[in-house]
């Protein structure tokens, strides 16, 4: 090990190493950082400057609003959970948003004859400047003004809004140096990619959860989960000030001291992280030691089909996994078509029926397949010179989406009829899902062939490339309009069976017609795409690679 890994690790200074004060080096370079970005940039400039009035006022009144509860009741639940919120937020956000500060990726010093306790203390003093903290301080010195009460309280609210910042932004950098070098490579692109799915489905939790709330007894109901919270830092900083001004002396000590345990701890976390980082090769620079085995042959993928479909199905399966557009496309349609029929069956207002929208979702996946193989799609080009050859790349695309939406409808409907109890429409619930599954890969496929369009690979909110919008949106309106008139006779079976007197007990006969309906309507579309894509295959490979 060299001299400077060992100095790292061990945590000594030498003779040569200078005595340079750190942490005020890092916050000058950190306001530099702030100043620099927003030079040049006009559009740059105006959204940092939204972004901190934005902040402030916000800020201002949330302060506020919090110190307004000074002597209400539930004062202590409200901040104690706002506090545990807070953490939780700093802690999520290194990992959904890991190029929202280029700061947080300790690895740009790591070539730096730096020591791990110096450049933590450093580091900590950078991160205090910000937006972020800014924001957190205010909704520290509320929280602790709602509950601060007597010369005690006031003492130990003065600790405990520092305490509650610190914890908070020593937890972000902790998770963000351990999982630096996820963050950094494509898997963490990935997380990122898909942030805006999990804030989405935390919202609809969040509203579920007030709207319950509020429903069954008002604030009560959280003193249980308080009460656990406040035990658990960095929240403890907050339950310290409303046990020292209730006089509960000893507990306000006992929080005191396991908040600063936990700040210790990941402080030390931080330090061992990064001294692991700065002394350990990553990925990149170890050679292989041995050749990979092939995973293309092994495991599951044996059960695939040989041939052009089990090839087709494995590349468009790998598609799902890997490629951040379709894995964020196909997460977004599994989560929504599972939130859509449970949030509804848990609110009492829920139909069976609503289990379809799963289908649906998915089923729309199918739609400009070949605009998710972008620029890549002209070596499938390659092999389509006939309809034989196109109806095989069709249909074993239709087979990979199948794999993962027949189960998942069985899985949605299962779980909508156990929250709404009505297993009697269950057998025609699930067959109308696969009509109206066969019917949109029928569509899909004829709109992939005659309304290509690019999905271009940068920007996580890009979708569609520059002047084809109008492309997509005819591709998707038509052929889900058109995919609700194929599937109507299914419709139509179940509405006069579920309205009939006496018929409601053959409503199962919707499940074995729906399969059918379903198959056939996939295999009419399939069929009749096959001579299109075909016909237009030049037009479709332009329209593909524009992005």
């Amino acid at each position: 090990m060299s001299a400077t890994a060992t100095e790292v690790t061990t945590g000594r200074r030498t003779a040569a190493s200078p005595q340079v004060a750190l942490a005020p080096l890092f916050v000058r370079l950190k306001l530099s950082l702030m100043r620099n970005g927003l030079k040049g940039s006009s559009k740059r400039k105006a959204a940092w400057i939204g972004s901190l009035v934005f902040s402030l006022v916000v800020s201002v009144f949330a302060t506020l609003g919090l110190a307004l509860l000074h002597g209400h009741t539930h004062a202590g639940t409200v901040v104690v959970l706002l506090a545990a919120i807070l953490a939780l937020g700093w802690s999520v956000m290194p990992l959904f948003f890991p190029t929202g500060d280029e700061t947080l990726d300790p690895s740009r010093l790591v070539m730096l004859p730096l020591h791990p306790r110096p450049l933590v203390r450093a580091l900590l003093a950078s991160s205090l400047v910000g937006i972020g903290p800014l924001f957190t301080l205010c909704l520290a010195i509320g929280s602790v003004a709602a509950v601060a009460r007597g010369a005690a309280g006031v003492v130990a609210a003065v600790v405990g809004a520092p305490l509650l910042l610190l914890g908070c932004v020593a937890l972000a950098r902790a998770v963000a140096t351990a999982n630096v070098r996820l963050l950094t490579s494509r898997k963490g692109r990935d997380l990122a990619l898909l942030s805006g799915l999990l804030i989405a489905v935390g919202a609809q939790l969040a509203n579920f959860a007030s709207q319950r709330l509020f429903e069954t007894g008002g604030l009560d109901r959280l003193e249980p989960a308080e009460a656990v919270l406040r035990w658990v830092p960095p929240a403890t900083a907050v339950g310290m000030v409303d046990s020292a001004s209730e006089g509960a002396y000893g507990i306000a000590a006992a929080q005191l001291a396991l908040t600063l345990a936990a700040l210790a701890g990941l402080l030390w976390f931080w330090e061992r992280s990064l001294t692991r980082l700065m002394v350990s090769p990553d990925g990149s620079t170890i050679a292989a030691a041995a050749p990979r085995e092939d995973r293309g042959t092994g495991g599951a993928w044996k059960l695939l089909p040989a041939g052009r479909t089990g090839a087709v199905i494995q590349r468009t399966l790998r598609y799902m996994v890997r490629d951040p557009k379709t894995k964020s496309a196909t997460v977004t349609s599994l989560a929504l078509g599972l939130i859509i029929p449970v949030f509804n069956a848990l609110q009492g207002n829920g139909s069976l029926y609503l289990a379809c929208f799963g289908a649906g979702m998915l089923g729309m996946q199918m739609y400009n397949q070949f605009g998710q193989d972008t620029s890549a799609f002209w070596m499938v080009a390659q092999t389509i010179s006939t309809r034989r050859e196109a109806y095989g790349e069709l249909l074993a695309r239709a087979y990979a989406l199948a794999l993962v939406t027949v189960p998942y409808t069985l899985l949605v409907t299962v779980v909508t009829a156990v929250l709404v109890g009505d297993w009697g429409a269950f057998p025609s619930a699930l067959g109308l899902g696969l009509a109206l599954l066969g019917s949109m890969v029928c569509t899909g496929a004829l709109a992939s062939a005659r309304f290509p369009y690019s999905i271009p690979t940068e920007g996580a909110f890009k979708n569609v490339a520059p002047g084809q919008a109008g492309l997509a949106w005819a591709g998707i309106f038509l052929g889900m309009a058109c995919s609700a008139v194929i599937s109507s006779p299914v419709i139509a079976l179940t509405v006069w069976l579920s309205g009939a007197d006496g018929l409601a007990g053959l409503r199962w006969i919707v499940l074995p017609v729906g399969v059918v309906w379903g198959v056939l309507a996939a295999w009419a579309g399939l069929r009749l795409a096959a001579p299109t894509v075909v016909r237009k295959l030049p037009e479709i490979l332009l329209a593909v690679s524009k992005g």
